[in-house]
């Protein structure tokens, strides 16, 4: 743990809220007790909060999590105030100061706005700020529709090429079984190794009164976060016992992801999981083999179709014929000009092997 520097400490709505539709202030303050406590190590560290929706719903009165896009967007703009007001008066508490920073996806797609991003939040470490991250649900559906913040924390442990990513939920970790009658789960896997299918499998979703998400949306940011060198620790954030420790899993609490990359070249991040494809290059058999095993640039006599609109620079999908996405690139034509010259010769890579991440 004195090796780490720099720490995500992502905390869910089951966390925050305990299935109801309202903010616990114990546990924001058992969270706020356990980032002061990481901050008094010297460490520099990002909360990623979700629970502004549900302080909406309380504040609105509704029991249950709605269905409809504008009052879960309404429930985000009134929730997002009251939860930093929360966390301001339970920072001050352990002298600390907090931020507020909502981001969309877009701030990760667009190369200026990710920088600017990332600048924010080192400018707050040199003020000793503690800076909150949440998604911008009242103009983003992206938390709403595909996760409880679980994906956000993997993509801003990248933009800060953070040493280490803590997701806290209201599981012990990931577990092998679970007990339906009594509600629990069992078997807990202290370490995993790589997210292979089998760990995939183990994982299931979950939907609950105040928030969506599971294990199976923190199995998707735990494999991006650990592609590009980040370790996670999958964690219980009810637990008074809370005890995570990176450089000595077996004895620490939860499930410890071990990074299987050591993947730290900050624009590379952004290509293979900031950036949104604008397109996608479906590539032959050769060329597939060239990409994969021979390290090589992408040309264009191995393009075979070209999917999508998309002009020079931006980011494309380099696929093989069955769909399967292989690596992914900055493109150094337009879709118009590649479908003209696609499987000829030309005088430039289609993608430059720089420009390219693998992801196959």
């Amino acid at each position: 743990m004195k090796k780490l520097k720099r720490l995500v400490v992502k905390v869910g709505s089951s966390v925050l809220t305990e299935g109801k539709a309202r903010v616990a202030e114990s546990n924001l303050e058992r969270i706020v007790r356990h980032i002061a406590e990481l901050v008094s190590q010297g460490k520099e560290v990002v909360l990623v909060s979700s629970g502004a929706i549900a302080c909406g719903l309380s504040h609105m009165g509704l029991s249950r999590r709605p269905t409809k896009l504008s009052q879960l967007q309404a429930a985000a703009a009134i929730g997002q105030n009251i939860l930093m007001q929360a966390y301001t008066r339970i920072f001050e508490k352990y002298n600390l100061k907090c931020a507020q920073i909502l981001l969309t996806r877009d701030d990760f797609h667009e190369r200026k706005r990710y920088i600017n991003a990332k600048n924010t939040i080192l400018n707050l470490f040199e003020l000793k700020v503690v800076p909150i991250v949440n998604e911008n649900d009242t103009i983003s559906v992206d938390e709403i529709k595909f996760g409880d913040n679980d994906m956000l924390s993997a993509l801003v442990a990248m933009l800060i090429e953070a040493d280490g990513l803590e997701i806290l939920s209201d599981v012990e970790g990931l577990c092998r079984t679970y007990d339906k009658k009594n509600k629990t789960y069992m078997d807990l896997i202290k370490k995993v190794k790589s997210v292979t299918k089998e760990i995939e499998i183990i994982a299931n979703g979950t939907n609950g009164a105040t928030c969506i998400g599971g294990m199976e949306s923190k199995i998707s940011a735990i494999k991006i976060a650990t592609n590009v060198g980040i370790p996670v620790v999958l964690a219980n954030g009810l637990s008074d016992n809370l005890n995570i420790d990176f450089s000595n899993p077996e004895e620490g609490t939860g499930t410890y992801f071990e990074a299987v990359d050591s993947f730290k070249v900050s624009r590379k991040h952004w290509i293979g999981f900031g950036a949104k494809s604008s397109g996608r290059i479906v590539v032959d058999d050769g060329a597939k083999k060239a990409i994969l095993n021979k390290n090589a640039s992408l040309l264009s006599p191995g393009v075979t179709n070209v999917m999508g609109e998309f002009s020079e620079k931006e980011i494309v999908e380099i696929t093989d014929k069955d769909g399967v996405v292989l690596a992914k690139g900055i493109a150094n034509y337009s879709s118009n000009h590649l479908n003209k010259i696609k499987g000829k010769r030309a005088e430039k890579e289609v993608v430059h092997r720089d420009n390219m991440v693998l992801l196959g």
